[in-house]
């Protein structure tokens, strides 16, 4: 039985669910929490990962991968960005901490994910004089978003070319607001924020078309844009990507090569501004996936378009058990950081 016939059992999708991702792309703000702030292989191909989704990470990036990957995958995975590379008291910064673990079989995934949005904002420029910004006394402020998210994803395949997915997740999150008069950590103090949470159902709807070697991908997430907390309410709002994918198969030296390219939909509200990502890129594995090396770039449409770029490597002694990394960096402007996991296939 193919990967996609085993999911016709599967608690049935809407069939409205195309129409809702195409009414979805119209304009409008999304959250601060990206798409690529999750996976180390797609953070190693530059955050175009919603076509290309097919281990369990697909949970996050598109429900819909899971009935092309691996029967079996497991991936725990642990990473950390700060944007910009360079950051000053008296500039916008934003760190992301994650930690994932997620299982997924090809009709149904279970997944963690944990992650911590520390940010911190300009100070005023009435708040302290220009000339004294850099001393003693110059106050910063902080905020920290706290989400935690546990998800049950399931598809449906709609002739043999077609899947349609949800992710259905129970989400603890909740924001902290504070402030500093440190010059030395900014970032760091805003991570050390204690931060109060709260809880809220949501899901996450994807699509998957699968034409020979082209692979189109779109996912929304937040559908519901769920609140939290009665003080400093946390909005996670809703966002949308949009993808393709081309992956050729060879019996030679290099078994497959994929390349990718992948767009928001939406525009991400930044602490460094706003954000409508475009990203690009490529992996290639060589035969019987020992090893695997990718790369990519990550640029916005709107705002800031300094260009993140990205390395990442596979390696696994058998084919089944990898260990995975990746790097990002850039201009001093731009995102840099790393992820690094492990992952279990089959």
């Amino acid at each position: 039985m193919s990967k996609m016939t085993a999911l016709r059992p599967v608690a049935c999708l809407s069939a409205t669910v195309l129409a809702v991702l195409i009414v979805l792309a119209s304009p409008r703000s999304a959250a601060a929490q990206l798409y690529e702030a999750v996976g180390t292989r797609a953070q190693g191909m530059g955050g175009a990962f919603v076509a290309v989704a097919d281990d369990a990470t697909a949970s996050w990036w598109n429900p819909a991968g899971l009935a092309n990957g691996a029967f079996f995958s497991l991936i725990f995975e642990h990473g950390s960005s700060d944007r910009p590379r360079v950051t000053t008291p008296i500039g916008a910064a934003q760190r992301d901490a994650n930690t994932s673990l997620a299982v997924a079989f090809p009709s149904l995934g279970l997944s963690y994910y944990h992650l911590r949005i520390s940010e911190i904002a300009p100070t005023s420029p009435t708040e302290t004089p220009a000339g004294d910004r850099q001393e003693e006394g110059t106050v910063v402020r902080l905020s920290t978003v706290e989400i935690t998210q546990f998800g049950s994803s399931v598809g449906q395949s709609i002739g043999s070319h077609l899947v349609l997915a949800s992710t259905v997740k129970y989400v603890r999150a909740g924001r902290t607001l504070g402030s500093t008069t440190s010059t030395d950590d900014p970032l760091g103090a805003a991570a050390d924020l204690d931060v109060n949470t709260s809880g809220a159902g949501d899901f996450d709807l994807g699509a998957l078309a699968i034409l020979g070697s082209l692979r189109l991908g779109a996912s929304v997430k937040h559908l519901l844009e769920p609140k939290f907390g009665d003080g400093d309410r946390l909005l996670l709002k809703r966002q949308a990507r949009a993808g393709a994918a081309w992956r050729l198969t060879s019996p030679g030296a290099i078994s497959e090569i994929t390349t990718a390219l992948d767009v928001d939909l939406l525009e991400n509200d930044t602490p460094t501004g706003d954000r409508r990502g475009l990203a690009g890129g490529f992996e290639t594995w060589l035969k019987g996936k020992s090893l695997g090396v990718r790369g990519g770039f990550n640029i916005s449409a709107v705002g800031d378009k300094r260009t993140v770029w990205s390395l990442g490597g596979s390696g696994s002694a058998r084919g089944k058990v990898h260990v995975n990394g990746t790097w990002l960096f850039g201009a001093d402007k731009s995102r840099t950081g790393w992820s690094a996991g492990i992952s279990m296939t089959y």
